[in-house]
């Protein structure tokens, strides 16, 4: 379902398009079973990364800054006693701090972010949404995508093993798994990939981030899910490393599910050197006075690392096969739309 309105929509209000009576979303069917699976898959989640010597941080919801890198979106500011502080829209600066405590932590968190409103055409975008987010200290692109890989595989696995009733309620064939579940996920270069989609006709700029209509398009002609691999340098955060191998091109990664849902998750090999990292916060004419007590850890010291996040809603909706993000989320907030 797709809200087009220039102008916010107050869903509370009778014949809404959207659903805005808390009681009929949290009673309906189709909600119960998405929120179990949902439950599962973060319950899998825990298993796998504690298992694997992870361990949960609880990030912060508010600070003096957050990730500059979100695409069309607007930050949240708030006052903090005289001060002005940003909601979280990604926990990535606080996960590289929290590696001077331990060498692995995860943390389930909530962000928000005030997307721009031709994203409730897209069925995956929330105002405000979770992400498993993962960090590692000094691990590279290559074992932390298979940290990714086998972190999804073990979610996915539990679920269709322990909610077979609630997959079954929602029509979706448990089937859609078998390659996930017994194949390497493939690696495609951000190159290859503009290449692929300029072929089915689709004008994907090689010097972007795979646009979300892009992303719709090379995952329906997927049969299960793969990486994207080498964003050029300028289409993600500062904080992405550029490959010295390959000046202009960044180690970082997406996850990209496949039957047209899109990316599933993001990541990337960190940048850690201080003097890199105020240039690059610089190159997108941003004052670095702004990141003042981040740098001034990463002055002192932070470990190298690699890490990623998981959309939760995301994951779910496609695990579960539903039409749009806000089916997973328990008090759906979309772009525009005024909801409990």
């Amino acid at each position: 379902m797709t809200l087009t309105a220039p102008e916010a929509v107050d869903v509370s209000e009778p014949g809404s398009p959207l659903p805005g009576d808390p009681r009929a979303h949290l009673t309906s069917p189709v909600t119960r079973a998405a929120l179990r699976i949902q439950q599962g898959l973060l319950a899998g989640a825990r298993e796998y990364l504690t298992g694997h010597g992870f361990h949960e941080m609880l990030p912060p919801i508010i600070g003096p800054v957050t990730d500059p890198g979100a695409r069309g979106a607007k930050q949240v500011d708030l006052d903090y006693y005289g001060h002005r502080y940003k909601l979280m829209t990604s926990a990535i600066l606080y996960k590289q701090a929290s590696l001077l405590a331990f060498d692995k932590i995860f943390c389930i968190a909530a962000n928000v972010r005030l997307e721009p409103l031709e994203t409730t055409n897209t069925s995956r975008h929330l105002a405000e949404f979770h992400q498993i987010d993962v960090e590692a200290a000094g691990a590279t692109r290559e074992e932390i995508t298979a940290v990714v890989e086998g972190l999804v595989k073990h979610m996915v696995a539990r679920v269709v093993e322990r909610f077979p009733n609630e997959f079954e309620q929602l029509g979706r064939d448990t089937a859609a798994f078998t390659a996930l579940l017994a194949e390497s996920f493939e690696r495609r270069t951000h190159s290859g990939t503009v290449a692929d989609l300029r072929e089915l006709g689709h004008p994907q700029s090689p010097d972007a981030e795979i646009d979300w209509e892009g992303e719709a398009l090379i995952s329906r002609h997927a049969a299960q899910p793969f990486f994207i691999v080498d964003y050029p340098k300028g289409s993600r955060g500062f904080y992405d490393k550029e490959n010295p191998a390959e000046p202009g091109t960044l180690r970082n990664f997406d996850l990209i599910a496949p039957e047209g849902y899109g990316e599933l998750c993001s990541g990337s090999e960190r940048e850690a050197d201080y003097g890199r990292i105020v240039a690059r916060i610089r190159e997108t004419g941003e004052n670095p006075a702004k990141y003042g007590w981040y740098l001034a850890l990463m002055r002192e010291g932070v470990p190298a690392s690699a890490g990623f996040g998981i959309g939760v809603e995301r994951l779910t909706r496609y695990v579960t096969g539903l039409e749009a993000a806000w089916q997973t989320n328990a008090f759906p907030k979309l772009p525009g739309v005024v909801s409990p």
